[in-house]
């Protein structure tokens, strides 16, 4: 599940034609960032051909671009005022695209978006701007086997491992001497899984990435004392020698091969887990409560209305069909994800209630945080990333934490606190 931001600056709002025909028909641009996945661009492409055939006002059009060039693409085109009528935006980029103009509120859909996960719905200013057809979930994959030999107790979503018990446990496996890696947390991935996979545990210390009472300042939330104590913890993670400093080239073969105990991993390696030799050797924990709670990313690929738009009728017409339950089992279910209604999870085997992969979507709708809700989150994205890493490496962390924080305010700052 690759993960991506781009930041933008404001004043790149569009005016975005959409075109009608001598029959009456108004052609609407539709922009994707599924080129080159073609499971998941199949199913938006059904839904698109469904809607298109039901009624003839509007015509959907689509064009995918390729993941690593698609935030690119349309920041561009916002400053050249071509944005498309439909496009999707990855989740903790929505703050930052509304802010700028880019995006309009999906009026009229607030009852509909009810029935979503609330990590799938991208809002801002209290309004919603996007919404997605599924989630994903972060979760501690770990070989049953190595956890029964030392006597390890078995988390559940109602009692996760504590901070000293998940300390105990990876004491444990590590002096059996069997494992290479006792928990790989796949510090070998780059960008914005940083943010997202590690924040969380920041998060379950008491720390923040900023203060979200105002999203003025980090100041206290990420270099307080519970910060300070999750920058100890995450290096004596590599310091204790139970984690790599840097995973390995492919850290999921590496737990399917024996060579982890314990893999932090997310539910699209379920799967593989699932077809590999040892499927019933693995058991998908919820992850650690290190004293306030287990805490996961959540917010992935939304869908979202160009602000320029110039039949913004026709846009929330089709995002109103688009969002049906029986689409978001379709593209959840082709995507590997977890689908993002009650609805949806019914129709996809495995998610239905009491399904195999039915404990994702309960991790999902009980530990998701989404990212902090402001413009600025591309920065504090980057500033974090570079902060746990330079951690992980051995810096201070009080004094590592403070330039963090002195950065992000300042950026909050120069831009007038986005407001």
């Amino acid at each position: 599940m690759a993960l991506s931001l781009a930041a933008c600056g404001k004043g790149g709002s569009s005016n975005t034609a959409a075109t009608t025909d001598a029959n009456g028909t108004t052609t609407l641009k539709m922009w994707t960032h599924n080129a080159g996945n073609d499971k998941e661009l199949a199913a938006i492409t059904q839904v698109v051909n469904d809607y298109n055939g039901s009624q003839s006002k509007y015509k959907v059009e689509i064009q995918a671009f390729p993941q690593d060039s698609y935030n690119t693409s349309v920041t561009a085109a916002a400053a050249s005022k071509s944005l498309p009528c439909i496009l999707d935006v990855d989740g903790p980029n929505v703050p930052n695209w509304a802010w700028a103009g880019y995006l309009a509120p999906l009026d009229g859909m607030d009852d509909q978006i009810s029935k979503f996960l609330p990590s799938v719905v991208g809002k801002y200013n209290d309004k919603n701007y996007a919404v997605g057809y599924y989630d994903v979930a972060l979760v501690m994959e770990a070989r049953k086997s190595a956890l029964e030999a030392s006597g390890i107790r078995i988390p559940t979503i109602d009692s996760s491992w504590t901070k000293d018990e998940f300390a105990a446990a990876l004491a444990a496996i590590k002096a059996t001497g069997k494992w290479e890696n006792t928990l790989d947390m796949q510090t070998g991935n780059t960008g914005e899984w940083w943010p997202y996979a590690y924040s969380p545990f920041l998060q379950s210390f008491g720390g923040d990435l900023i203060n979200r009472d105002d999203y003025k300042s980090a100041d206290g939330v990420l270099n307080g004392a519970a910060a300070v104590e999750w920058a100890n913890w995450f290096r004596s993670l590599t310091s204790d020698g139970y984690m790599p400093l840097k995973s390995g080239a492919d850290p999921g073969q590496d737990f399917l091969n024996g060579k982890t105990a314990i893999l932090y991993n997310g539910s699209w390696g379920a799967e593989a887990a699932k077809a590999s030799s040892i499927a019933d050797d693995i058991l998908f924990l919820p992850s650690v409560d290190l004293g306030n709670g287990p805490k996961i990313g959540g917010g992935s690929w939304q869908w979202a209305v160009g602000s320029g738009c110039s039949a913004p009728e026709g846009a929330l017409d089709y995002m109103k069909f688009a969002m049906q339950d029986k689409y978001v089992a379709s593209v959840s279910e082709a995507s590997g994800t977890i689908p993002a209604t009650d609805g949806g999870a019914a129709l996809v085997k495995g998610y239905e209630t009491g399904g195999e992969y039915d404990i994702f979507r309960q991790y999902s709708k009980k530990f998701a945080e989404v990212r902090p809700v402001t413009p600025g989150y591309p920065f504090i994205a980057t500033t974090f990333t570079k902060t746990a890493q330079d951690i992980l490496n051995g810096a201070d962390p009080q004094a590592t934490l403070d330039q963090a924080v002195k950065d992000i305010d300042a950026n909050q700052q120069s831009n007038n606190n986005f407001q």
